[in-house]
């Protein structure tokens, strides 16, 4: 097993996949000792819920728990600290990991209220929360989804809940980036659930979700952040905190050269999820036929960047065709495996958003 190694299963019952992510990864045999301690980490910055793009789906931190129980882990608890605008109690409540700690019966820490201690973090004094100290084994699920200030918030900066408020506020004034690297050589994350499945498009509060409906299980957080920023557009090192955590020793951002083990194949578009008016706006350029989440969503992604450098003025509504309805057929731009016979097409299955940018700079004709 090897920490290049990476999970992915797309569907719509989440609790279910992410027991599949975490048995394909053999978690249990990882983790070894029942008697360990087990931190849950999941983002829960604030009181919303996660249909908004903004906080960890609860079905997965249901599905770890169930997974854990399971293989005889007792020793286990649900850790959080919500951003310095919000009580992590209520927060918990809103988004529904409460009641799901309650029907496991196991305790969920608010980590505002938790003790602190000063470390040394690669040459960068950082305070960290003594609860999170004490586990034995973290298991980190972050949203995949935008930030206002990062561009991207994922795996290495949702360790930020494991600091104290004070700790939080001076992360703001030395710029984010530089802390976060550092924080994460004292932040040990032995595994990554990633929630994929409708993280926001810009903004770590949530309100514009981009649904992808897609759970992938990684080992290194920094290879996890750097698939994430290509996943919306970016690439990794567009993201400062990535570039500086690679520097540190953290984990590597080569994701060209990692294995992405695919558990199931694409499903069909969620709709339930009702996109916002941003989302829809720029849904509007694309022509969508059975389209898999994955696929649509990293479109999405791709013309929000498209939008930001200006290229999407003139560009005909409508024109990029996606998704399993156009398997065999012909047309003039496509993007995803399924459209391989337009006279303009870029594989994948599903592409990276970041890949789809590049080629519809190029292909996308006025």
């Amino acid at each position: 097993m090897s920490r290049n190694d990476f999970y992915a299963v797309q569907g719509e019952d989440y609790k279910q996949m992410a027991i599949q992510i975490l048995q394909a990864a053999e978690l249990a045999a990882d983790i070894g000792d029942k008697r360990k301690r087990i931190g849950i980490k999941p983002n829960i910055l604030a009181a919303k819920t996660a249909s908004s793009g903004a906080v960890t789906h609860p079905e997965l931190v249901d599905g770890v728990l169930t997974y854990l129980k399971e293989n005889g882990f007792q020793n286990l608890v649900v850790m959080e600290g919500s951003w310095i605008g919000d009580l992590t109690s209520q927060a918990v409540r809103v988004c529904g990991i409460y009641d799901i700690c309650k029907k496991h019966q196991v305790p969920f820490l608010d980590l505002q209220k938790d003790s602190f201690q000063t470390l040394d973090a690669a040459g960068m004094p950082i305070s960290v929360c003594n609860e999170a100290l004490h586990v034995d084994y973290l298991i980190n699920l972050p949203v995949l989804k935008g930030h206002c200030q990062t561009t991207v918030t994922c795996a290495l900066k949702n360790s930020k809940g494991l600091i104290p408020n004070s700790e939080k506020r001076r992360f703001h004034t030395l710029g984010l980036h530089k802390p976060i690297a550092h924080l994460n050589t004292v932040i040990r994350q032995d595994f990554i659930l990633l929630d994929n499945i409708c993280g926001d498009l810009d903004f770590e509060e949530g309100g514009n979700p981009v649904v992808m409906n897609r759970v992938l299980g990684f080992w290194d957080p920094v290879l996890c952040d750097s698939f994430a920023a290509e996943s919306m557009g970016y690439q990794p090192y567009d993201v400062a905190y990535i570039r500086l955590a690679e520097q540190l020793g953290v984990g590597s951002s080569d994701v060209a050269h990692a294995n992405m083990i695919c558990l199931n194949e694409g499903v069909p578009k969620e709709t339930k999820y009702k996109p916002s008016r941003q989302v829809s706006q720029l849904a509007l350029y694309a022509e969508p036929k059975d389209a898999c989440s994955a696929c649509y969503g990293s479109l999405i992604y791709a013309l929000d960047r498209l939008k930001d450098e200006g290229r999407l003025q003139g560009k005909q509504k409508g024109s990029i065709a996606i998704g399993q309805g156009y398997r065999t057929k012909t047309g003039r731009i496509g993007v995803g495996q399924c459209t391989s016979c337009f006279a303009k097409t870029l594989g994948g299955c599903p592409p990276k958003a970041v890949d789809i940018v590049a080629f519809l700079r190029e292909e996308w004709d006025v």
